[in-house]
């Protein structure tokens, strides 16, 4: 961990190192000399400062090294886009006493081609591979003979400190947060032994783990070493030299420092890439100085490359097993999901499968109404926290996984027996409803090399901003709470596919159900239209039975006896029914087939306006008090909302009046999820709650026919219009105390 040398400085800025632009240092290592050339004249525009006399910049490579301009064509002509230098050859350049041995790398840099010369004392050019290549092929055998990832591990570490001849080899990975871990170590006990131990995320910054992913070797033969700088500091672009690729680049002296506080004066790294990704690194370490050749790195590179495929081929087959397995579960619960008519009761009940799915402690089922446990969970009140805590995250996905709930989700520290770790479903963001499962805390014990969170080191003779690498490197263990075991990524694929599953049979069911009403819509546009035909027929002939029986009673009244008279007048009665009954279903088939109009306006004078028309009809010796309050503006049809209001203020004074006073009272009530609520209240006769249901339907009356005049149809249409309004209807009553009818209509904002 990298600290301020200010002791008495609280707020270390750790972020620093992440923003050191240690890919364009402008410095090379001295055990070699870099050249960078342009295209396609190969002319040299920048060079090390150790580079031989020759290496003139203007000077075209074949005129200063002519033995090197035939290998870097033949590089270009087979060139292609790759991270990483590529080996070209070794070559000798000088004479006499000046003679020396190089291996040559060279990479792209967008129009430069970067040509890196490495000292060796080898120049027979392919006598290192050829040595090499038994040792790679025991390597391969010996991997597939390998039972876990600690193996593979193992048997890197070996081969690769046999090939470098490092004091010591550690194959290291990094955790989900860039903490890395020693898996396997290999080691001549020069150095400490550094197994099992954990090292924090600040010791290889973010921007150095992208070199890492990048480019996969990296030596330095001599901690001590004096940079070498490259010059002019800029390419003919302007640009200081991206040495992203470079073999020889220098380091952060931060590193160099770090190295040093680890008693170690050599280093070398090999980056573990799988699938494309840093997994972790093989790291190298020598008590002194140690140059290692450009060949055997690379052989250090091959054997990673095969680790790195062996250990994705593991580990993808350790999670096919799984998938396996967990597939089987998935499939039974499917059976049962199809089968019951509700999704939610295929999980309730079978509970050890919905468990057994993700390998889980506890599962719950929750929706805005309701919450449902199985096996080990927090409490139901903890549970709907953590429900309203994932649904209302504006960033929610389809599947939310963590093994440190506590960490985002606080509250959960209390329950981190039970909920440490959550893998969740949405299984309708509409409706807010989730699948969630548990897994309890598991408490153990790391070792960290050096204490993680140390306190920065006094340095006086440093600036403030100076920043120095830890010294110690003592275990340091730390207990880690408020951690499940992680969630594997068939665990989370199993909770991804039971989503779509769940999605499948909801889709279905609704599909069903679109059918269903479809088909109901048809046959209710053909009895609107059968209805309409049969109203519309039928006026006119109870028109003519009224008229024709006045007629017949008027006319023909002396011929007729008593109980002829009482016949006829017992027609036009019926006539008249007749035609009553045929005028509200015909009002009634007509509501589906007119457009709405909605416009916003003042409720309390539709109100008023109906109050007296309805009055009008009310015997004189009838006492009725009208109760009005603010009712506001709406937003509605204005001659659909009056006959809503005229059948409930009709039917109001219609069933009140055997009281002495009839009370009428009208109101609104405070708004409800966006809607504006109504009601409509008398002192009548009521009815019983137990028929509640039958109130709103056609033809449906609670009441007989003797005691109360009406055709059945009023309620029925004041729920059908305020339903195409979008609103609701409903009613509560007390038989013999009256009765209240309520309706909703949604707000709009001028109609506030």
């Amino acid at each position: 961990m990298y600290q301020r040398s200010d002791a008495a400085q609280n707020d270390v800025d750790l972020t620093a190192c992440d923003r050191e632009p240690i890919h364009i240092v402008g410095s090379v290592q001295p055990h070699g000399f870099l050249l960078a050339l342009d295209l396609p004249v190969l002319r040299i525009v920048q060079a090390s400062a150790n580079a031989p006399a020759a290496a003139q910049v203007g000077a075209t490579l074949s005129s200063a090294f002519p033995e090197l301009d035939a290998i870097v064509r033949h590089y270009l002509d087979g060139h292609r886009q790759q991270d990483g230098a590529t080996y070209l050859r070794t070559v000798t350049l000088g004479s006499g006493s000046t003679r020396q041995a190089y291996e040559v790398a060279a990479h792209r840099v967008d129009d430069l081609v970067v040509l890196e010369l490495e000292e060796t004392a080898d120049s027979s050019g392919d006598a290192g591979l050829d040595a090499l290549t038994p040792r790679l092929r025991a390597f391969v055998e010996r991997l597939h003979a390998a039972r876990s990832v600690e193996d593979l591990c193992q048997l890197l570490a070996q081969d690769i400190r046999h090939v470098t001849g490092f004091d010591r080899a550690l194959v290291y990975r990094f955790d989900r947060d860039w903490h890395g871990t020693v898996l396997a170590e290999d080691s001549n006990g020069v150095l400490p032994s550094y197994l099992d131990l954990r090292f924090p995320a600040s010791d290889i910054p973010a921007q150095a783990r992208e070199l890492y992913r990048r480019n996969r070797l990296r030596i330095i033969p001599d901690a001590n070493y004096v940079p070498v700088p490259v010059r002019p500091t800029t390419t003919p672009e302007g640009e200081p030299l991206d040495l992203s690729q470079s073999v020889l680049r220098s380091v952060s002296p931060v590193h160099v420092e770090y190295m040093r506080n680890m008693g170690t004066m050599a280093s070398m790294s090999v980056s573990i890439l799988v699938d494309g990704a840093l997994w972790g690194l093989v790291s190298c370490h020598n008590r002194d100085p140690k140059r290692v050749p450009l060949q055997a790195r690379n052989a250090c590179d091959v054997l990673t490359q095969i680790f790195a495929l062996q250990l994705s081929a593991k580990v993808r087959g350790e999670q096919a097993e799984q998938r396996l397995a967990l597939g089987a579960v998935q499939v039974r619960l499917l059976g049962y999901m199809a089968e019951e008519e509700s999704f939610v009761d295929g999980l309730l009940n079978h509970p050890d499968d919905v468990l057994a799915l993700v390998n889980a402690s506890g599962a719950a089922v929750v929706t805005a109404d309701r919450c449902r446990l199985l096996g080990s969970t927090p409490p139901e009140g903890e549970v709907r926290a953590l429900y309203d805590w994932l649904s209302a995250r504006g960033d929610a996905d389809d599947v939310f996984v963590t093994d440190a709930l506590a960490e985002g989700f606080p509250q959960a520290a209390a329950v981190a027996d039970r909920a440490s770790g959550v893998l969740a479903i949405s299984v309708s963001k509409k409706y807010a409803s989730y699948v969630l499962w548990f897994r309890p805390e598991v408490v153990r014990t790391v070792k960290w090399g050096g204490n993680p969170v140390k306190a920065a080191r006094p340095d006086p003779g440093g600036g403030p901003d100076r920043l120095h690498p830890r010294k110690s490197f003592e275990t340091w263990k730390e207990t880690v709470k408020g951690r499940s075991l992680p969630w594997s990524v068939p665990e989370v694929e199993a909770a991804k596919d039971l989503r779509a599953s769940v999605l499948g049979i909801v889709l279905r069911r609704a599909e069903e159900l679109a059918a269903m009403s479809e088909e109901l819509q048809r046959s209710n546009k053909e009895l609107e239209a059968f209805s309409y035909s049969v109203s519309h027929d039928l006026r006119a002939p109870f028109r003519h039975i009224v008229g024709y029986s006045n007629l017949l009673k008027t006319r023909e009244a002396p011929n007729l006896s008593e109980k002829g008279r009482h016949y006829v007048e017992t027609i036009i009665e019926a006539a008249l029914s007749a035609g009553t009954l045929v005028d509200n279903l015909l009002t009634f088939s007509q509501m589906g087939r007119h457009a709405l109009n909605k416009v916003s306006g003042d409720l309390n004078a539709l109100v008023e306006e109906v109050r007296r028309k309805v009055e009008r009809d009310v015997t004189p010796d009838r006492t009725v008090r009208w109760e009005v309050g603010p009712l506001g503006r709406v937003h509605a049809d204005p001659v659909m909302l009056r006959l809503v209001i005229e059948n409930l203020l009709s039917n109001a004074v219609k069933y009140s009046r055997d009281r002495p006073e009839a009370v009428i009272e009208i109101g609104r009530l405070p708004p409800q999820d966006g809607e504006a609520v109504f009601f409509v209240r008398d002192n009548g006769v009521g009815f019983d709650m137990a028929y509640v249901g039958k109130l709103f339907g056609v033809f449906q009356r609670l009441h007989r026919v003797e005691e109360f005049e009406g055709t059945g149809i009023g309620l029925a249409n004041v729920r059908r219009i305020v339903e195409r309004h979008g609103g609701r209807t409903w009613a509560e009553g007390d038989l013999g105390k009256g009765a209240t009818f309520y309706f909703t209509l949604p707000i709009r904002e001028e109609a506030r």
